[in-house]
C-alpha cells in the first residue's frame, strides 16, 4: 500500500479480522494487525514474501492442502471471482487455527485484475464447539436416508406433545403412514429405486405439513407425522393432504414410479398414555389396508 493511503491503512490496521493483500504474483504486499493476532507472524516475517511458499499452509477440513492447487487466491487471481472458504491456517507457533476466509480481486481503473485480497476470520473454539456439537445432535436425531426426524426424535415430540395437553390441554393428533405394498416396489425395481421413493414420499409429506409439525420415519416404510394444536378438522385434511400428494408424486425416468399411502389418525385423548395412542393410531392403519389401501382412516 502506497503512503498516501495511511488513512485505509490505520482503518485495516485497527479491524479484529485478519486482512493481507497479494499482487498478482501472489506476493504478500500488505498484512494487518489482524493477521498479526490470528496467524502469529508480523508484518515483517510475511510482507514480500508469496503466498504460494506455502507458510501459512492453508488445509480444509479433510487435511487437503489449499496451496497446491486449491487455492481460493489463485483461482481468484485467475476469474476475478469471489470466493468463501472455511479453513485451517498453521499458526507460527505451531498449532491449527479454523478460520474462515473470504477472497475477493483487486483492479485498476481499467477494470484489469491486479491482485486480490483475503480477509480471515478466526473461528473460535466455542463456536467450532458449538458446530460440532449441532452436528452431533442432528445425526442422533436424523434418519439418514430421508433427512426425517428419525423415530428417537418423533419419540421425544411425542412426550412434549403429551405433556403439553396434561398440563396445559393443548391438543395434539398424530398420523401414522405406511407406503403400500412396498416390497413390490423393491422386488420390481430395486432397493436404490426403493430408496428414492421413502425420499420421495418424505419430502412430499415434509413439504406439506406445517413447520412446528413433526414428521418421522418411524421404521422401514412406516412415518409418524405428530401434528401439534390441531382439531378433529385440521387433522383430518392433514392426513388426506398427505395421502393426496403422495399419490400425485412420481419419480423422474422412463418408469415415472409412483406409490400410494394408507393411514390411520387419531386425536390424543386426555389421561390415555402415549403407547395406548400409538397402539390406536396403528389399528386405524391397519382399517386403511384392510379397506383396500390409499385411504384415510380416523378415530377422532
Amino acid at each position: 500500500m502506497s503512503d498516501n493511503n495511511d488513512f485505509y491503512r490505520d482503518l485495516l490496521d485497527n479491524l479484529y479480522d485478519g486482512v493481507y493483500f497479494v499482487d498478482r504474483t501472489r506476493t504478500i504486499t500488505y498484512w494487518n494487525r489482524g493477521a498479526e493476532r490470528i496467524a502469529g507472524y508480523t508484518a515483517e516475517e510475511v510482507i514480500g514474501r508469496g503466498c504460494s511458499d506455502n507458510l501459512l499452509v492453508h488445509v480444509d477440513e479433510h487435511e487437503c492442502s489449499l496451496c497446491n492447487g486449491k487455492c481460493p487466491l489463485a483461482f481468484t487471481l485467475g476469474d476475478g471471482k469471489p470466493r468463501e472458504k472455511e479453513v485451517y491456517l498453521l499458526h507460527k507457533d505451531g498449532h491449527r487455527v479454523p478460520i474462515s476466509v473470504r477472497v475477493a480481486p483487486l483492479r485498476d481503473g481499467a477494470g484489469t485484475i491486479t491482485g486480490a485480497v483475503e480477509i480471515f476470520t478466526e473461528r473460535t473454539s466455542r463456536s467450532v464447539a458449538a458446530e460440532r456439537a449441532a452436528e452431533i445432535e442432528k445425526l442422533a436425531y436424523l434418519d439418514p436416508l430421508t433427512g426425517l426426524a428419525n423415530r428417537r426424535y418423533a419419540e421425544i415430540a411425542l412426550s412434549s406433545r403429551h405433556e403439553e395437553l396434561q398440563r396445559y390441554g393443548w391438543p395434539f393428533g398424530v398420523i401414522f403412514i405406511d407406503i403400500d405394498d412396498f416390497k413390490k416396489v423393491n422386488d420390481r425395481y430395486g432397493h436404490g429405486t426403493g430408496d428414492d421413493v421413502l425420499k420421495m414420499v418424505a419430502r412430499t409429506m415434509t413439504h406439506s405439513a406445517r413447520s412446528f409439525d413433526v414428521v418421522g420415519r418411524w421404521g422401514g416404510e412406516e412415518f409418524l407425522a405428530v401434528i401439534a394444536n390441531v382439531e378433529r378438522d385440521e387433522l383430518m385434511r392433514t392426513a388426506n393432504r398427505f395421502r393426496s400428494l403422495v399419490e400425485q408424486s412420481r419419480l423422474p425416468g422412463a418408469d415415472a414410479v409412483s406409490v400410494t399411502i394408507s393411514i390411520g389418525a387419531a386425536l390424543a385423548r386426555d389421561g390415555e398414555p402415549v403407547a395406548e395412542l400409538l397402539k390406536r393410531a396403528d389399528r386405524l392403519l391397519y382399517q386403511s389396508k384392510a379397506a383396500g389401501k390409499n385411504r384415510v382412516t380416523a378415530d377422532v
